[in-house]
């Protein structure tokens, strides 16, 4: 009995002996990763005479200038500034904007239609402008002009006006001589002369006519149609007819004086009133 136990201590012994002596396979998983180096302990290993070269950098290409010489840098934000060969502003183009002439001639919109035209595909749109314009010493006229845009309408109007301006004879340099009255198709109007003090008592396209001419006392009446471009003739049409007593005395061969009734005055008195009634 004794001898079977120690037999069987002396097998286990040895099978635990043998267990302990075998080595223990590693899964390839594990292998691997002891294997494996990762990119930065690569790195580190690697010798400096092993460093890759360094690439160059490539250099932000300039862009092309906008129109107007405002074009920015290159693509990638840097880079000069383009210079660009594009046309300049508005002011140095056909549609900059127009500029007074500094001659002392007073210009006054009176109105502006939109007219359309019907051709093969549609309409076409534009504007008529109606300009009166005068230096405010006796000078006035008005122009009628016709474009696509605003602006160059009244400029046409503007130039026309200029071309056509009449001379009225002004008595005092600020009302009319005498009464007068004018009609173009079914408008009719009267002026009359006014003390001073009176300022113009004139609506609509009459005011403009009177403030460019620089009367500051007149009354005026019209009656018919209220359309502007007629108001305008008409007005004109009356002025038309204004006659100064000097032009009156040239026309008749005799002197201010006699016209005016002053014949019986003196010399000096009569060459008075004469120059203060003449433009």
């Amino acid at each position: 009995m004794m001898a079977e136990n120690n037999e069987n201590t002396q097998n286990t012994e040895a099978a635990e002996n043998a267990a302990a002596e075998t080595p223990t396979p590693q899964a390839p998983d594990a292998q691997a990763e002891a294997k494996a180096e990762t990119p930065s302990e690569a790195a580190d290993n690697q010798s400096p005479s092993q460093e890759p070269s360094a690439q160059p950098t490539e250099e932000p290409r300039q862009g092309r200038g906008g129109r107007g010489g405002r074009g920015g840098g290159g693509r990638d934000g840097g880079g000069d500034r383009g210079r660009g060969r594009g046309r300049g502003g508005r002011d140095g183009g056909r549609g900059g904007r127009r500029e007074e002439e500094d001659d002392g001639i007073i210009e006054k919109l009176v109105h502006i239609n939109r007219v359309s035209k019907t051709v093969k595909g549609g309409k076409r749109f534009g504007f008529a402008a109606l300009v009166v314009v005068g230096d405010g010493q006796g000078r006035v006229g008005f122009g009628h002009g016709k474009a696509r845009e605003v602006p160059e309408a009244i400029t046409k109007a503007t130039a026309a006006a200029r071309k056509k301006m009449i001379r009225v004879p002004l008595k005092e340099g600020r009302t009319l001589h005498h009464d007068g009255k004018g009609h173009f198709g079914a408008g009719k109007v009267t002026v009359r002369t006014a003390p001073p003090g009176t300022g113009i008592i004139a609506g609509g396209p009459m005011r403009a006519v009177f403030e460019s001419l620089g009367v500051a006392d007149v009354v005026t009446k019209s009656v018919g149609t209220s359309n502007p471009y007629n108001m305008i003739r008409a007005t004109f049409d009356a002025l038309q007819d204004q006659t100064s007593p000097k032009s009156v005395a040239q026309r008749r061969g005799k002197k201010v004086a006699d016209l005016l009734g002053r014949g019986g005055a003196s010399e000096a008195e009569a060459e008075a009133d004469a120059a203060a009634l003449t433009e």
